[in-house]
């Protein structure tokens, strides 16, 4: 067993932007966390650790991996060192994160019900709009309540070298973790009950209330006790423990597509009652699988006749169809454009440097320095796809330049960040890990942030990639309601 003492003294938090440290000296805001830390073995936090694993899997706190021989269920990984957030450093990113997110919002409404007048003034190119993966023509002329077309985001930002934020990619879809940020802050309060009367954090649990708030702002006009309902893509999906977690803090009904029906233009949900109208559904599917008989037809996991209803005003959706064409990485670049556009300012919270490979001047700045930077897929998510330069094999490199030869429009490169580091439990050690953090935005009459998010940290040393799914883990996210420690 290692001296109590050893854990952080003997700490390396390396060349990179730490968390926790600067200048070998413990920032303000970690100083109890650092002592409490000090006055555990190693052995003790490893414990707390197995203790905390069995109780999520006897919970069921899982997420399941799919691709290769893989497609199991795993427990969800936690690491009990929390990332500490000050007062005045989160008003900033909160909000910078409002301000991103009305101006997603502005421009979605201004696309599919309004006169597309950011494509009409030139801030982002129409070709690149209607070429997107994520544009649907069926949505235009579905209005939304107050133009909330993103209910919830999800917006994954970064600390660079210096420790200045910035956002790395916006999820305006369908995005996930919230569950894990709740159960996150449970699990500490198990492991660390003494740590939480050293600190004053904002807490998370409220996040169900939030949400139905929201959803229940999206119900047709003139329906005062909206039936709101959580659609999923059933039990073998990814993420069915959160949708399951969602219906129970809301405290409305799990379905599934089988269990809703359309008639004249009326969606019902069948219950042992008969029929019941449902208002509002936040749905957990993709736009494809979410009304066979505009998009995919061969899908039976969405509801014939759904989009007809929203066309008719009588249910709302949330979040809203045709969202994937403002998180397209794609258009990535363009946010802080439509920022300025639409809200006179400059951003807040900056994008990371990108290159958009359709530029011939750029592609080929790209193609000279490939093995320097970050080529990313636009079309897909959790890590996948994504070349980092610098530790990818010839055979890779030549690979994508191929690949953006081929289809410059599929493709992004970025500057590599070097994300910050946070100490993290590895193996026999407290070790530097990368981070980001998945903070997440409600939109219903007003726009509100949960305090935190979702840090997720790189579990394999010097790794940028943090995706549960790419072998990342999770902290709790502590945000604090003044600048240092009780």
């Amino acid at each position: 067993m290692l001296p109590p003492m050893a854990l952080l003294d003997s700490y390396d938090p390396g060349r990179t932007f730490c968390e926790v440290f600067t200048n070998g000296e413990v920032r303000p805001h970690y100083e109890q966390l650092v002592a409490r830390l000090n006055s555990l073995s190693l052995a003790d936090i490893d414990e707390r650790a197995r203790l905390t694993e069995s109780t999520f899997r006897n919970l069921g706190i899982t997420f399941a991996v799919y691709g290769g021989d893989e497609g199991t269920e795993r427990t969800w990984p936690i690491d009990l060192v929390p990332r500490i957030i000050p007062a005045a450093e989160w008003a900033t990113v909160e909000a910078g994160l409002v301000q991103r997110t009305r101006a997603l919002n502005m421009f979605l409404d201004d696309l599919y019900d309004g006169e597309g007048a950011a494509i009409r003034d030139g801030i982002v190119p129409e070709w690149l709009v209607k070429s997107s993966d994520g544009y649907r023509r069926a949505a235009h002329g579905l209005s939304v309540n107050g133009g909330a077309r993103v209910v919830v985001a999800g917006i994954d930002i970064v600390r660079d070298d210096l420790g200045v934020y910035r956002v790395l990619e916006d999820n305006l879809r369908v995005p996930s973790g919230i569950s894990y940020v709740v159960e996150n802050r449970a699990a500490m309060r198990r492991a660390f009950p003494l740590l939480f009367g050293q600190y004053s954090i904002r807490p998370v649990d409220d996040y169900g209330s939030m949400l139905l708030e929201a959803l229940e702002f999206q119900a047709p006009v003139g329906v005062d006790d909206p039936t709101v309902v959580l659609l999923s893509p059933g039990p073998f999906n990814s993420a069915y423990f959160e949708h399951a977690f969602l219906a129970r803090r809301m405290g409305v009904e799990l379905v599934e597509g089988r269990d809703l029906v359309v008639r004249d233009h009326v969606v019902y949900m069948r219950t042992t009652g008969g029929l019941r109208q449902v208002h509002v559904i936040y749905r957990r599917i993709d736009d494809d699988y979410l009304d066979p008989v505009v998009f995919e037809r061969s899908s039976v996991l969405g509801v014939p006749g759904l989009i007809a209803a929203m066309r008719a005003g009588n249910v709302a959706v949330a979040n809203a169809v045709g969202n994937g064409v403002a998180d397209d990485k794609a258009v990535y670049p363009y946010v802080p454009d439509l920022i300025r556009y639409y809200s006179g300012a400059d951003p807040i919270v900056p994008n990371a440097t990108t290159y958009t490979l359709w530029d011939d001047e750029q592609r080929a700045h790209v193609l000279d320095r490939l093995d320097e930077l970050v080529v990313k897929p636009v079309a897909e998510a959790g890590g996948y796809g994504i070349v980092i330069g610098r530790s990818a094999s010839d055979e890779e490199l030549d690979r994508a330049r191929r690949d953006i030869a081929a289809n410059p429009r599929g493709y992004i490169a970025q500057e590599v960040i070097e994300l910050s580091t946070h100490p993290t439990l590895a193996r026999d050690r407290l070790a530097p890990r990368h981070i980001d953090l998945r903070p997440f935005i409600v939109t219903g009459e007003t726009t509100r942030v949960v305090a935190g998010g979702l840090t997720r940290v790189a579990l394999r040393e010097g790794s940028l990639i943090v995706n549960s799914s790419q072998g990342g883990g999770s902290k709790d996210t502590w945000v604090l309601d003044y600048e240092g420690a009780a």
